[in-house]
């Protein structure tokens, strides 16, 4: 029972990241172009504010008894930590400050290998079974954070030439 639910959570995190990634490119990337960073990026930011949720993964009830620790605190502490980063650089590319482009990088760099880490910890570990009502972050939260961390690292390398 357990492989059939990892493998339904996983069939549910690549089409839900499909999806994401459509709506990405037919809303979003045939306007960067003419859009300055800081309109794109700034929502993204305020998403990723978001990912102190992934405490979720420590709080009883929001899980099912033995979710494995070495899969919860990486990734709780992981998302906390992309949550500050991306909070610190909302204000930061508001501000147009010489630090938003660094902070930026920063933020993307360790969000997107924390979400890495995440999933591979989850799949060592076994940790889908016991997701419990945790399991929207997994099916549908982490596809969106993937996209958009895609969509940030599109607009540091092609977009962004200086200041927002």
């Amino acid at each position: 029972m357990e492989a059939i639910f990892d493998w339904v959570l996983t069939l549910n995190a690549i089409a839900t990241t499909v999806v994401f990634y459509v709506a990405a490119r037919i809303y979003l990337f045939p306007h960067l172009a003419r859009l300055q960073p800081r309109s794109v990026l700034i929502p993204i930011l305020l998403l990723h504010s978001l990912r102190h949720l992934g405490m979720m993964f420590l709080t009883r009830g929001a899980t099912y008894p033995g979710l494995p620790p070495q899969f919860a605190y990486p990734a709780a502490l992981g998302d906390l930590l992309a949550a500050v980063l991306a909070f610190i650089s909302i204000f930061l590319v508001l501000q147009n400050s010489v630090y938003a482009r660094p902070m930026v990088w920063v933020f993307n760099v360790w969000g997107t290998l924390d979400l890495l880490d995440a999933i591979t910890l989850a799949t060592i570990y076994g940790a889908p079974a016991f997701m419990g009502p945790a399991y929207w972050i997994p099916a549908f939260w982490v596809p969106a954070l993937l996209v958009t961390h895609y969509i940030t690292f599109v607009v540091l390398t092609k977009h962004w030439r200086d200041r927002t």
